[in-house]
């Protein structure tokens, strides 16, 4: 079907635009007070620890949208330079090696700014998009990492709850299918919930290669959350701050009763300033909350402060 304009489906849509004053740049962050912080670290029962980043610079290479290139690691110094008469140790005799990566911040796990993603003629909070030329001096990268995104995240595994390994290409994750895996889990979304979503599609990069995620001729067309408008109202009602998942852009990649993609960065991240958190590896925590049934835990996510940035690499942390 024919992709409708995303100003025609959202021109009622809730925004939170002006709600934290004229000049705020963190959105739906602001929700994450001290006291947030807190009943995060009351979520805490094991101690146990897990780190969500993928590995970054594979010589196979590392999952990232097809838009971004594969990162680059080079040494830049080694032992090499000793052995060639290149470079002497210090006095004293210490030796070191060094490198410099060449990278998108946003091939691998990361944060997106709210300036990454817009609609229309205005960022988040009204803001021009003009303010993006030459780099974001409007909704950055930095002001999201000055604050942080730190709270009490709550997986809900959506492969588990449809019973499959991962979910199929351009599968969709509703509301409904929200409010259902948390009942089968035993777990309430509470307000101000860090949302964690386990697809599995993550996964099949690194078991069956880049051609699982973007076979050749095929649409970008991921599975993920479901645009609706229900959704979208339940977010605001709900006022989440950030969603995090294993898949590239958090969101089912066409949407399929409106052809349109990337409705859910035009209607959380534009509209109400929700954090994405993409490429995020979660196998090992939601196989963890399945063997243990403890589906809430401390997290926090600590993006670089990439001065004018569109986004930032991060290894966001859940502890349990």
């Amino acid at each position: 079907m024919a992709s409708k304009s995303i100003s025609e489906v959202l021109k009622d849509a809730p925004r939170n635009w002006g709600r934290w004053g004229a000049n705020d740049e963190i959105g739906a962050l602001n929700f994450l007070t001290n006291e947030e912080v807190l009943r995060g670290v009351r979520a805490v029962k094991q101690g146990r620890v897990f780190m969500l980043g993928v590995p970054v610079a594979r010589p196979q290479g590392d999952p990232t949208h097809p838009i971004r290139s594969q990162p680059i690691h080079t040494l830049t110094m080694d032992e090499g330079f000793y052995i060639s008469g290149r470079a002497q140790p210090f006095p004293g005799g210490l030796k070191y090696s060094d490198d410099v990566v060449t990278m998108f911040p946003q091939s691998t796990t990361q944060y997106d700014a709210l300036g990454h993603a817009w609609y229309g003629d205005h960022l988040y909070n009204g803001y021009d998009p003009k303010t993006t030329i030459g780099g974001l001096q409007k909704c950055s990268i930095q002001p999201i990492a000055e604050h942080g995104i730190v709270g009490r995240g709550i997986l809900l595994d959506a492969a588990r709850y449809k019973g499959k390994k991962h979910l199929d290409r351009g599968e969709g994750v509703t509301l409904a299918d929200l409010q259902a895996i948390a009942n089968k889990q035993g777990v309430t979304i509470e307000k101000h919930d860090i949302l964690v979503i386990h697809t599995g599609w993550l996964n099949r990069y690194y078991e069956e290669g880049a051609q699982a995620l973007f076979p050749a001729g095929a649409d970008y067309d991921e599975p993920g959350l479901e645009y609706s408008q229900e959704l979208v109202q339940w977010f605001h009602d709900m006022e989440i701050p950030s969603i995090s998942a294993d898949t590239i852009g958090c969101e089912q990649g066409i949407n399929k009763q409106i052809g349109g993609l990337g409705m859910l960065h035009a209607a959380l991240l534009c509209n109400l300033g929700v954090v994405f958190n993409e490429i995020v590896w979660l196998k090992d925590l939601a196989a963890s909350c399945q063997e243990d049934g403890q589906y809430t835990f401390f997290f926090a996510g600590a993006p670089l402060k990439l001065v004018y940035g569109c986004g930032s690499a991060v290894n966001p942390i859940a502890i349990k």
